[in-house]
């Protein structure tokens, strides 16, 4: 009998397709570094967003407009190098696709080049459609984000919910232009329940949701909500651990060592 381990195999765009025929739910979370992408990928998530989120929580930025194409090349490339098997997704920052296809092209071209990521995520519809056929035709997946997308919060008037009322057909036009241009799969971000998991029914590609319900393919978290890194996360958030607290603890605990001298103690020492 062999007890070697089986390879791990590496998730690959094509196994987020079977995961949705399959009725299987796909997990991804946003990383921005390699500790806490290696620590993800060994939990087994299927996939790994490099976010603008850096933006508004790395960065200290008010939200993700601010991000770089040249800010998210680091990041990208760590986690990249940290994943042995989740599906690595780089966003393209604001102002990096939105003008034409031929600047869409440059910059995942770019991403794909110098990080070594399986795919790119762009926000936006139908006036985005073209750049999607674009880099999907040239061989790049390409993810899309519907509902409330980050990058237009100034737009929207702030943070809120997308696809009510006379939105929702609006939406739903916009998820099957994304899909009929290529994209690979589809997150929706603050979007009714009912409505994600009509879009959901009819689409051939996954949904990734995101305070959309739980009819969704998969789901995605900030990493940071998803772990209690702040005094404040969403609505749509479940905070699965309070690690801000326990690492706010831990400094504590070292100011208080160091400065009554119990640490470092003999043990932590080299001795001649």
């Amino acid at each position: 009998m062999n007890d070697t381990p089986a390879p791990v195999k590496r998730v690959r765009v094509h196994h987020l397709a079977q995961a949705k025929h399959e009725g299987r739910r796909i997990t991804m979370l946003t990383a921005y570094d390699s500790i806490t992408a290696r620590i993800f990928d060994a939990a087994g998530v299927d996939a790994l967003l490099v976010g603008d989120s850096l933006g508004d929580n790395v960065l200290g930025h008010a939200n993700t407009i601010p991000v770089t194409l040249d800010e998210m090349i680091p990041p990208a490339r760590a986690v990249v190098r940290a994943a042995k098997r989740a599906f690595v997704i780089v966003d393209l920052p604001f102002g990096s696709y939105e003008d034409s296809a031929t600047r869409a092209f440059e910059s995942a071209v770019r991403v794909m080049k110098e990080t070594g990521a399986d795919a790119v995520k762009i926000e936006g519809g139908r006036r985005i459609a073209e750049q999607v056929h674009t880099l999907t035709q040239a061989g790049i997946p390409v993810i899309g984000h519907l509902g409330f997308t980050p990058q237009s919060e100034n737009r929207f008037g702030g943070k809120r919910v997308q696809g009510r009322g006379a939105g929702a057909q609006e939406l739903l036009a916009d998820a099957l232009a994304l899909q009929g241009a290529g994209a690979a799969a589809i997150v929706l971000e603050m979007v009714p329940a009912p409505l994600a998991e009509q879009v959901t029914a009819q689409l051939e590609v996954p949904t990734i949701g995101i305070g959309a319900g739980a009819a969704c393919d998969g789901q995605v978290l900030v990493w940071t909500d998803m772990a209690g890194m702040g005094e404040w996360s969403p609505r749509f958030a479940r905070r699965f651990a309070e690690i801000g607290k326990a690492l706010g603890d831990a400094a504590s605990d070292y100011i208080d060592a160091v400065r009554d001298g119990s640490f470092p103690a003999p043990e932590h020492g080299y001795q001649s």
